[in-house]
């Protein structure tokens, strides 16, 4: 439900700490891993990444009468087989499944019961509901929206007049409604990596982040058996506007080389004057496709 801490301020609040190079293909092993250990339980498994996936366990393999004696096997299997922890959060929908599972995090399991969906839920900041980020909440604050509870209060009609089809999303997450199914296997839509500068920086000093974010999106997207078409590169200036720049060559980028060489191109059509700082940058690959539709050019004459 929050963003991961950016490394550049753990390192200021933690100047002592000891950083280590991630290791993707060791997490992407240790990932197949655990996702063996799910298929012990269930087939409905729908990843959200590496280290996380809702499970659905209504029918289990194992025959265990309810999810969290299923969740508390999982967590058991994964400890005592990996040597890890692992959360884990039941609850009757996904929406409400993802809170739990952040509830006692790094190692702790949660259960949202349906008779308790109110009393948990209605006292939450509206900001741990999915898509409720700084500038939904401060327009939600601007109405004396805090919490779920004064949520659920305003009306649908006044939540679409003033979140247009967002505002039906609003309406449903504040009553716990979400009838989203897990898809098993759902396709990659897109692969992000991003990173926060320890001090806002110009756009022209933004190169090296470029450069070491677009090697991790394309080690991220070797395990990938679809092909990316196009190259997205995300800024958040220093007041926290969100920009994004994309480009579609007329074949999938081929190389690291050609990622990061587009990447950097699209820097040129951010259009803010040179003296504007920025906090945030991304990169990353979307509009995923079967090798052979990727690949195919359309004809150039009729």
């Amino acid at each position: 439900m929050r963003s991961a801490m950016p490394a550049v301020r753990a390192e200021r609040l933690c100047p002592n700490a000891v950083f280590l190079p991630p290791d993707f293909p060791r997490y992407r092993a240790i990932s197949r891993q655990v996702r063996e250990i799910f298929k012990r339980h269930t087939d409905l498994i729908e990843p959200l990444s590496l280290d996380e996936a809702y499970l659905d366990v209504s029918e289990n393999k194992t025959a265990l009468p309810t999810a969290t004696q299923v969740a508390r096997a999982i967590r058991e299997q994964i400890r005592s087989e990996l040597n890890l922890t692992a959360s884990a959060g039941v609850a009757p929908n996904k929406f409400l499944a993802k809170i739990a599972s952040d509830w006692r995090k790094p190692d702790g399991l949660f259960v949202i019961q349906p008779e308790e969906i109110d009393s948990f839920l209605l006292p939450l900041p509206v900001n741990r509901l999915p898509g409720v980020g700084k500038v939904t909440e401060e327009k939600l604050k601007s109405f004396q929206v805090h919490t779920v509870a004064d949520l659920q209060a305003l009306d649908l009609a006044t939540l679409e007049r003033r979140f247009g089809r967002y505002g039906v999303r609003l309406h449903e997450l504040a009553r716990g409604i979400d009838d989203s199914e897990v898809i098993p296997d759902k396709p990659t839509q897109s692969i992000s990596v991003e990173d926060t500068f320890e001090q806002d920086v110009t756009l022209a000093e933004t190169e090296p982040m470029i450069r070491r974010l677009a090697e991790k999106t394309w080690e991220a997207s070797r395990n990938e058996a679809r092909v990316a078409r196009t190259v997205v590169l995300k800024l958040k200036t220093s007041e926290f506007k969100i920009l994004t720049r994309s480009h579609t060559p007329g074949s999938p980028p081929a190389s690291c080389e050609e990622l990061t060489s587009i990447a950097l191109s699209l820097r040129e059509r951010v259009g803010l004057a040179s003296q504007q700082r920025f906090r945030l940058v991304g990169v990353g690959l979307s509009n995923f496709r079967e090798p052979d539709d990727a690949c195919a050019q359309p004809a150039l004459f009729e």
